[in-house]
């Protein structure tokens, strides 16, 4: 999974899809039952595809909760059971897989110890974006933009979005309220 792997599939921002949120929950069904020993709370429909009205690569992600990495190692195998390629990508923060493959991905998978920073932050980002129009519009033309600079380099997309995460978890942090607009005068 390097930057520009030749098996990804290149980045597509496609307009909202209602189907998403169904293609979530079923999704959830087959994990719950797969990752049962190893979940500690409720599995997430996370990312830009559980933002209603948000443009989006057309890849459902979903979080799902485990006690910790170490003794989580098991739902690795469990996952590909059920069609997830695992990825050591990002390992000492999580579990991640994409489904059914780099090339045609539809899913990815992050199983992230609960509560922690990443896992809060990851909720965090999703329920800005729910509650702001606008906040979501910014971020809609940022993921446009970037999609156009950056379509066969995943890591420079999702690190070009960095700033703008960092900007809205930072204003979550301090408890501020979106949108962060411009007073007039």
């Amino acid at each position: 999974m390097g930057a520009a792997n030749s098996e990804d599939a290149p980045i597509t921002v496609v307009p909202y899809c209602a189907t998403w949120p169904a293609r979530f929950a079923s999704e959830a069904l087959l994990l719950q039952s797969a990752l049962r020993p190893w979940l500690v709370g409720d599995i997430e429909h996370i990312g830009s595809t559980a933002v209603p009205g948000l443009w989006a690569k057309p890849v459902i992600d979903i979080m799902a909760p485990v006690f910790d990495l170490e003794s989580s190692w098991g739902a690795i195998a469990a996952a590909q059971a059920v069609g997830y390629c695992y990825f050591a990508y990002k390992a000492d923060e999580m579990h991640w897989f994409c489904k059914p493959s780099p090339a045609a991905r539809t899913h990815h998978l992050h199983l992230v110890p609960w509560r922690s920073p990443l896992w809060q932050e990851r909720i965090a980002f999703r329920d800005c974006l729910r509650s702001s129009a606008s906040l979501a519009q910014r971020y809609q033309n940022l993921k446009l933009e970037l999609a156009a600079q950056f379509p066969h380099d995943r890591e420079a997309y999702t690190d070009a979005k960095g700033p703008f995460i960092a900007s809205v978890l930072s204003a979550w942090r301090a408890g501020r309220a979106w949108p962060m607009e411009p007073h007039s005068p």
